[in-house]
């Protein structure tokens, strides 16, 4: 894709005509745990979907959703329990929120979507949902954010502006992910926004493709979750003329949109549970992209390599040993390897450096693995984090 920046980070604000809340109903003692956004007009939605055999009910009643009419006008959330292997008790109950929250803004249930994320196995308490449903407001501000959050330790936002034709565009993304990721995709919600105008065809599209090259490409500890989805709604409010594959302003559109999925993808990697530090791995020289994502993706998943970082050991052995797992072609006797700019590996043979200075370099909050396979020209790009104590001891904890 061009990588021209075509868009401007701004500070966090919805796009035209979005509006959101969020409200604490008790299923947390404090922080919000159920929040809604919608759009003032039907927007075009789009979305990708947890690829685990195990579908939760909100996750599937949302997909039949946007898949039938490609609209939605809002989406409720919340976090706690994940309404997931919860039977048709469970069906019934994601059917009534949309009901409800049809009902609060005069439109058809067919516009609502339903997310929601926490404890598999649970109920969801409906006399709570029911109640903090009618709380709901019209709101700008970004308690939303807060109220998807399991373990996260913090909320993932942003918002960028760009031009198509002489229309201000606005752009708007908030996620939750922290643990059990894995993507094709992982216990995460994303939810992005725009007041641009694009075809639902040409926004589907974009969305397969983007989330395959950012959310596709993190993992935290290789487990995939059953209520995972990254929704879009393009409610049209710029006023632009609509974007369709052939139109000149896709790219500006496109651009605007990896980098907000590309933000949110890291925060979450960045966010793992547990993790001191952001893990980025960067495979050149493939010879195909492919093989360039999928060495990118075994690096960051391995569990030795992640835990080599955490104790600030450049043990570029864990790395080989990684590369070679994979079933990716390359010329294992000519692989070169970097950690964060400091050469460890040329042509597969030991470099010399300086442990003491590269082990206190990987004490940074970002540590930045590069790969050169010489074998091609493709290239991937992967992201995630340490492994530490804190992992398990926060999800020893992680029951009923």
């Amino acid at each position: 894709m061009n990588t021209e920046k075509k868009y401007h980070e701004i500070e966090f604000t919805w796009p035209e005509g979005f509006y959101s809340d969020g409200v604490n109903t008790g299923m947390r003692q404090e922080r919000p745990d159920l929040g809604w956004l919608y759009s003032k007009v039907p927007a075009t939605a789009a979305g990708v979907y947890t690829t685990n055999k195990v579908c939760a009910a909100p996750t599937a009643l949302t997909k039949k959703t946007v898949t039938q009419s490609q609209k939605l006008q809002a989406v409720v959330m919340n976090s706690v329990f994940a309404n997931s292997c919860t039977g048709l008790q469970g069906e019934k109950d994601v059917a009534l929120e949309q009901k409800l929250v049809a009902e609060k803004l005069n439109i058809s249930p067919a516009l609502v979507g339903v997310a929601s994320t926490g404890l598999i196995g649970a109920y969801l308490p409906m006399e709570k949902i029911t109640a903090g449903i009618s709380k709901l407001q019209s709101k700008k501000t970004d308690t939303v954010t807060k109220a998807v959050m399991t373990t996260d330790t913090r909320s993932k936002k942003i918002s960028v502006s760009f031009k198509l034709g002489e229309r201000l565009c606005t752009m708007t993304g908030f996620a939750k992910g922290s643990g059990m990721i894995h993507p094709n995709m992982a216990t995460m919600l994303a939810f992005i926004t725009t007041d641009a105008a694009i075809s639902p065809v040409t926004l589907q599209t974009l969305i397969s493709e983007l989330a395959d090259e950012t959310f596709n490409q993190i993992t935290v500890d290789g487990d995939t979750s059953t209520n995972d989805m990254v929704l879009v709604l393009a409610n049209g409010l710029a006023q632009n003329n609509e974007i369709t594959s052939s139109s000149p302003e896709l790219a500006t559109f496109k651009s605007a949109f990896h980098h907000i999925l590309a933000f949110l993808a890291q925060s979450i990697a960045a966010d793992g549970e547990g993790a001191t530090k952001l893990v980025e791995v960067n495979v050149n020289g493939a010879s195909s992209t492919q093989d360039g994502k999928k060495i990118a993706k075994a690096i960051v998943g391995s569990s030795l390599v992640k835990a080599a970082l955490f104790g600030d050991d450049p043990n570029w052995g864990r790395v080989m040993s990684t590369i070679g797992a994979t079933d990716a072609a390359f010329d294992p006797q000519n692989i070169t390897i970097k950690l964060n700019d400091i050469l460890v590996v040329d042509h597969s043979l030991a470099a010399e450096f300086d442990k003491e200075t590269a082990s206190n370099s990987l004490k940074d909050s970002k540590v930045t693995i590069d790969v050169d396979l010489h074998d091609g020209e493709a290239k991937g790009q992967a992201w995630g984090c340490d492994l530490t104590y804190g992992y398990v001891k926060i999800n020893a904890a992680y029951h009923s």
